[in-house]
């Protein structure tokens, strides 16, 4: 599994841990128990209980194709009896359940998935599962807040820059008395040069391999090609006065992107808007 990103929020006076995994978010059902009579007990107790048991079977199936289903059965005739003891660790370890993740360390304790966490709020507390949801869903609007940030000011410097590379070819490299259509045909050059450089393809060449995607190659870039994008039209503006030439200069800022996506990618701060 991924390295998680986690989160807290505070329902009723009891901060809960979530966990955002590419299965999707799991929360801490360690921490939902934390200030209810009887503990972590709780939720073995409710583990044992056979329309939980039902319940997980039903989820595993929709949403995790190697779920052991031969293994589920025998459990599933076992739970309801006085001796039935069902834990996250064994459901896991018999069956493959994604569902439920139990573990130990930094992130110690039993998760599960959205799905199945509020359906255990329900068992404990309806009114501790209404306040759960709502929590979980403001935390959910206000990650997706910090994302449109982001993205709509990366647009925004990518059409400052966009201006100050255009104004550098305009300068440099269109001589003076030509028509508007050979204008915009070297203005269109110099964008899919920064798009080479940076994805590897032109804008028609993106059209083609994606016939039925809405606007154009940049639209569909994600926030660290953004960055890069703005750096780029920068670089390539000074580089433009520097008189070199445009197989130059795809060189050099095809190793400049790059070198600065390798950085991107791993940079906690670029992660803290996603």
């Amino acid at each position: 599994m991924s390295k998680p990103k986690k989160s807290t929020i505070e329902v009723q006076g009891t901060s809960i841990s979530i966990l955002s995994v590419p299965g999707g978010d799991y929360i801490s059902l360690t921490d939902m128990v934390r200030n209810f009579d009887g503990g972590s007990a709780l939720i073995e107790q409710w583990l044992k209980n056979k329309d939980t048991v039902l319940f997980l079977g039903v989820w595993e199936r929709i949403n995790n194709p190697d779920f052991n289903s031969l293994e589920f059965e025998g459990i599933k005739n076992e739970a309801g009896r006085n001796s039935f003891f069902l834990s996250a660790k064994k459901l896991i370890t018999l069956t493959g359940a994604k569902g439920l993740i139990a573990s130990a360390g930094r992130y110690g304790g039993t998760y599960a998935h959205r799905d199945i966490a509020f359906e255990f709020g329900s068992w404990l507390s309806p009114e501790f599962k209404l306040y759960l949801i709502k929590e979980f869903q403001r935390l959910k609007d206000e990650e997706n807040d910090r994302l449109k940030l982001g993205w709509n000011l990366q647009r925004v410097l990518s059409k400052i820059n966009y201006r100050i590379h255009t104004d550098a070819i305009r300068e440099t490299l269109i001589p003076p008395a030509i028509t508007k259509s050979q204008a915009t045909l070297v203005y269109a050059n110099e964008a899919d040069l920064l798009n080479v450089a940076l994805s590897g393809q032109t804008a028609k060449q993106w059209r083609e391999i994606n016939p039925d995607g809405e606007g154009n190659i940049r639209d569909h870039a994600p926030l660290e090609q953004l960055v890069v994008l703005t750096n780029l039209e920068s670089l390539n503006s000074v580089l433009i006065r520097q008189g070199l030439t445009q197989a130059a200069r795809l060189h050099k800022l095809n190793e400049i992107a790059i070198s600065q996506m390798r950085t991107l990618l791993t940079d906690t701060s670029m992660k803290l808007l996603k």
